[in-house]
């Protein structure tokens, strides 16, 4: 079996973006619609999926097609979904649900104000952006038209559902106060590997017990 699926739509201006609005760090289609293929020859019909995929499948998928049953204790903070139906037969039945896409870049200790801030949800028609746009994805694949107006109670369904999604968020933000070292390891490995790097008055400015010594 192969997979092959990227992280993000591309970051800088002018590749073919077939048509889809911004790019990396961003909450649009450029920037969060993303390629997936999986393969798998003599086992999976050829073609495409059209159901509604994420990253957030890939765990539950792998742990299907391995045999491991996903523990009590832990499918509760799982998302997503078994894509396994779908992979085996393209014409499955396949529920509609809510997917949420957020740019979790925010100062630390900074979650309480970033709900509202680079933040998608959508089901397999519409997308709702930061709470004041909304996209018909079918009609307007591109998100050029806000019909935010026109369907209130659509908007109304989406925010609920983000809300429920966000207050899970908060309480599994295992590093949100972590404090890291002042000079990334990997960083520090490259440039004693390789050389180059920051000056040496940054240098101990940052790491005054000289932990890091940069190649010559």
């Amino acid at each position: 079996m192969v997979i092959f699926l990227t992280d993000n739509g591309h970051s800088v201006p002018g590749p073919f973006n077939a048509g889809l609005r911004a790019a990396k760090a961003t909450v649009y289609h450029g920037g969060v619609r993303v390629p997936s293929f999986w393969r798998w020859p003599g086992r999976w019909e050829p073609g495409d999926r059209p159901q509604m995929a994420a990253h957030v499948d890939v765990f539950r998928t792998l742990a299907e097609l391995a045999g491991a049953p996903v523990p009590d204790t832990v499918r509760p903070l799982l998302e997503g979904r078994s894509r396994v139906p779908t992979l085996e037969n393209p014409r499955v039945p396949w529920p509609d649900r809510v997917l949420v896409s957020h740019l979790g870049h925010w100062k630390t200790g900074g979650v309480a104000n970033a709900k509202f801030t680079h933040a998608a949800i959508r089901n397999a028609r519409v997308k709702l952006v930061n709470h004041v746009e909304l996209y018909d994805l079918q009609s307007d694949p591109a998100e050029s038209r806000n019909v935010l107006d026109a369907h209130p109670q659509v908007v109304s369904d989406l925010r609920a559902a983000n809300d429920r999604w966000w207050a899970e968020i908060p309480p599994n933000l295992e590093n949100e106060l972590a404090r890291g070292p002042a000079i990334n390891p990997f960083k520090a490995r490259y440039w004693a590997q390789f050389g180059g790097g920051p000056t040496e008055a940054f240098l101990r400015r940052m790491d005054p017990e000289r932990k890091f010594t940069p190649a010559p």
